[in-house]
């Protein structure tokens, strides 16, 4: 079937919050409405939330003795749309979120018949929230990883919010999400699935 501006797409979302459900989150929140705005685009799919599942650290694919990531890498490799939602700490991702990069980094190993990488044709995009400036920094470090293990990103893959310098905010904790960080959530959301359904059509070609 050809691919159109409404062939449905699959995204995942993959909170990186340090903290287990059902505590808030506001990585969880900005995941929900990047996942809300890609559903304007005929993308469904679902988040989950990394603290929840006694995902393993390693460089493999499945670590063993009771691993969840071959379920959730399960997931991703089933979706179209890979959307990694991280915390700013200490000016860096979160510790779960390079947990997740690492576990991707097992990816570089695994190919199809044509010597693609299976995350070829998949697109990426990033959320970002912190109490301090840092969101540019912290992108690049995503954006970097994800490319490095077959990931491909639209113009404008991240939304983000960061608070006022040496204070308590959250963006869970704003009355209403701030105009701008709605805008940039929409624009990643319109790219993103613009740029996956462009890869349906145009898959890589075959690696050497």
């Amino acid at each position: 079937m050809a691919t159109t501006e409404t062939t449905p797409l699959r995204a995942v979302a993959l909170v990186c919050t340090l903290s287990p459900s059902p505590k808030p989150s506001s990585s969880q929140l900005l995941a929900e409405q990047t996942m809300e705005a890609l559903a304007e685009h005929g993308v469904t799919g679902k988040v989950i939330r990394i603290a929840d599942y006694d995902v393993k650290p390693g460089v493999k694919t499945d670590m063993g003795d009771g691993d969840a990531w071959p379920e959730i890498r399960a997931t991703v490799l089933g979706c179209d749309i890979l959307i990694l939602s991280t915390p700013i700490w200490l000016g860096h991702p979160a510790s779960v979120t390079q947990l997740v990069l690492e576990r991707l980094n097992a990816e570089l190993g695994e190919s199809d018949d044509e010597g693609r990488l299976l995350t070829y044709g998949k697109v990426a995009g990033v959320c970002v929230v912190g109490n301090e400036d840092g969101a540019h920094h912290v992108s690049a470090e995503l954006f970097q990883g994800l490319n490095d293990v077959g990931f491909t990103l639209a113009p404008n893959a991240v939304t983000y919010w960061v608070g006022e310098a040496m204070q308590g905010t959250d963006y869970q904790d704003l009355d209403k999400t701030p105009e701008k960080t709605a805008a940039t959530t929409k624009t990643l959301a319109a790219n993103t699935a613009h740029l996956a359904r462009r890869l349906k059509t145009a898959p890589y070609p075959a690696s050497s």
